[in-house]
């Protein structure tokens, strides 16, 4: 059975952290990194509330709560592998994933071949399967006047057939 899910994050930025997205530190032409309880990857926790989804679980808050002291910083390349240990544990198999990245600065265009590199690898897909593409909010609203960076994700399963028929 094929299953398809979304995932969406936004982080506001802050200054002195480091950018992380998919996976790779970026510099940001005004020192800028992104707030959060983890490392704030926006990308990371946009495919792994995808993958979560298709496979009919809760977001990366439940695995991941921003209430736990112990995993403050926590690698997002952590939180997606979980999630591909989930979706694993139960007969599952990734088929692909889509990215977008929102932001107007900064430009992420030489990071996106390392990006779908250590996320495939975190994922442990072929990087074929890993799409990503970065735009702009065109001036418009919270990200258009450079607060943030937001992801938006779709990942395919195919997960063993349900046994309990739809009555």
């Amino acid at each position: 059975m094929t299953r398809t899910g979304i995932g969406y994050d936004i982080h506001p930025f802050e200054i002195g952290r480091p950018l992380v997205l998919g996976g790779i530190t970026i510099a940001h032409p005004q020192g800028k990194g992104l707030a959060g309880h983890s490392d704030a990857d926006v990308l990371a926790h946009a495919i792994a509330d995808a993958l979560l989804g298709a496979a009919g679980k809760r977001d990366i808050g439940t695995y991941f709560p921003n209430t736990d002291p112990s995993i403050k910083n926590i690698s997002s390349l952590v939180i997606l592998k979980k999630a591909a240990e989930v979706i694993h544990s139960e007969g599952g198999k990734i088929i692909n994933i889509d990215a977008t990245v929102i932001a107007e600065e900064p430009k992420i265009s030489s990071y996106v071949e390392a990006m779908r590199s250590a996320l495939a690898e975190a994922l442990n897909i072929s990087i074929t399967a890993v799409g990503l593409k970065a735009t702009t909010n065109e001036g418009l609203g919270a990200l258009g006047r450079g607060e943030g960076i937001a992801a938006l994700a779709t990942a395919s399963l195919e997960m063993k057939e349900d046994l309990d028929p739809i009555l």
